[in-house]
């Protein structure tokens, strides 16, 4: 008995070893996959001495689970585009909350618990489903299933306080008095509803915020469960998830120039961008005429966003960016921490163009260079590029770190319209003098300038 113990406790070592050590090889491209990989060894290893550690009645329904699982996850994984993958990592927050309040909720059945494990069942328990709801709710915004709009009431504010104190009360009462059945099950009900009244109110644009957290939530929900259960892997897993999804959510808050104190007292403000309307002349310009403008360019910075993911250009990007180079062209990329819809979503779009890894320069190192670059090629990039956030002060974006493209000698903007990014926001670049408008699907244009490259 005392080997097996210690089989078991050595291999919830090394599947720790492997997580800490997979997160940290997340943190460069060159590395990320090698990083997830290893992840994933560490949580089979978990999950397989899990199941030799517990006194299993039939591992049927469990074979049928990861079966389907596995099954469901390779589908979702193939066909899921890139654009969607923000709503994806919705779904699997929502997932693993639910998981965690069942697993919670399932640790009932032990018998006699201590006060303690019952604080943390009913922490499984609350956490887990505004975890569960609130990613649903997001996920909904961010596909466009759910208006994007922030959804506000009258007494707001007091029926958030009014259920977060009723939830506070099930709570003591449920560890009170655990064999009474109705406390867990209004705890659950009041848990499903907050996380439904905690995400609606907040915009569309701030979503990716919310996942961010919502994933710290769904690790903390795991780390409680962990402690309802006494299984040490699924405490370090839970924490290690809760600790990178505030790391995280923190670099977005910065990224944004929102507070991490209002994104978990769901204080976003309502962007109100009436008031912030600019007026300009616009100049527009074909491709054709564009082409010539980069043929004599030194310096090229390729600044791409959601739309660039949503016209799938990254590999006509590529295409352009070796013509430029051929041409005696010096090609970089400027990447916005929030560009697309979540940190890192540009880097994977154009790594899987082979894009090389160390043309992609973070905000702080391209800004610097902006004033020398010859022309700045903005595809589906808005907000992140908006200058409001430098020289407006009534500007809802004031503050926020932006790349400044409007410092290059020449901007090309490749949009389809005139519409307002994300966050709703009317953007003073385009109607500034070095700028120049190129209406039309993205990838469609940067495939013309590849064939004026091609034709020259």
């Amino acid at each position: 008995m005392q080997t097996t113990t210690l089989l078991i406790n050595l291999s919830y070592i090394v599947a720790a070893v492997l997580f800490i050590y997979g997160l940290k090889l997340l943190g460069h491209p060159l590395t990320a996959r090698r990083g997830n990989q290893l992840s994933a060894i560490g949580m089979l290893i978990a999950v397989v001495v899990t199941l030799l550690d517990q006194s299993i009645l039939s591992y049927g329904w469990i074979i049928v689970g990861i079966l389907v699982g596995s099954g469901i996850g390779a589908y979702a994984a193939r066909k899921v585009e890139m654009t969607g993958m923000p709503e994806m990592v919705a779904l699997f927050n929502g997932f693993g909350g639910i998981a965690s309040l069942l697993v919670g909720w399932a640790a009932l059945s032990d018998g006699h618990l201590s006060s303690f494990i019952l604080i943390t069942i009913c922490l499984s328990i609350l956490i887990g489903g505004v975890t569960f709801t609130g990613s649903l709710v997001a996920w909904g915004k961010l596909s466009e299933r759910i208006d994007g709009k922030p959804i506000k009431f009258s007494g707001q504010r007091a029926v958030n306080s009014g259920l977060i104190a009723a939830i506070v009360l099930c709570g003591i009462l449920f560890v009170n008095y655990p064999d009474a059945g109705f406390w867990l099950y209004l705890l659950i009900l009041l848990a499903v509803a907050l996380g439904v009244l905690a995400v609606i109110p907040i915009g569309g644009a701030d979503m990716p915020v919310v996942i961010s957290l919502l994933n710290s939530y769904s690790g903390l929900a795991a780390c409680a469960a962990g402690f309802a259960i006494n299984n040490n892997i699924l405490i370090v897993a839970g924490s290690l998830v809760g600790a990178s999804g505030i790391i995280l959510t923190n670099i977005m808050c910065k990224a944004m120039n929102r507070s991490l104190s209002h994104v978990l007292f769901s204080g976003f403000s309502t962007v109100k961008s009436a008031a912030m309307v600019i007026e300009g002349e616009v100049k527009p310009m074909t491709a054709a005429d564009a082409f010539y403008v980069l043929e004599a360019a030194s310096t090229v910075a390729i600044i791409p966003g959601y739309g660039m993911a949503v016209a799938q250009a990254q590999h006509s990007v590529k295409e352009l960016q070796e013509l430029l180079e051929d041409n005696g062209t010096e090609v970089i990329y400027g990447i916005h921490p929030v560009a697309g819809r979540m940190p890192g979503h540009m880097n994977v779009l154009l790594a899987e163009a082979d894009v090389p890894y160390d043309l992609l320069l973070e905000m702080d190192d391209i800004n610097p260079r902006m004033e020398t670059v010859d022309v700045a090629i903005v595809i589906g990039a808005n907000d992140v590029v908006n200058p409001a956030a430098r020289e407006m002060e009534g500007s809802p974006i004031y503050g926020m770190p932006v790349i400044n493209v409007d410092l290059a000698r020449t901007v090309f903007v490749l949009k389809r319209s005139m519409a307002s990014g994300f966050a709703g926001i009317d953007n003073p670049l385009f109607f500034k003098e070095n700028t120049r408008m190129i209406f039309g699907d993205g990838k469609e244009t940067i495939n013309q300038l590849v064939r004026e490259f091609g034709d020259n």
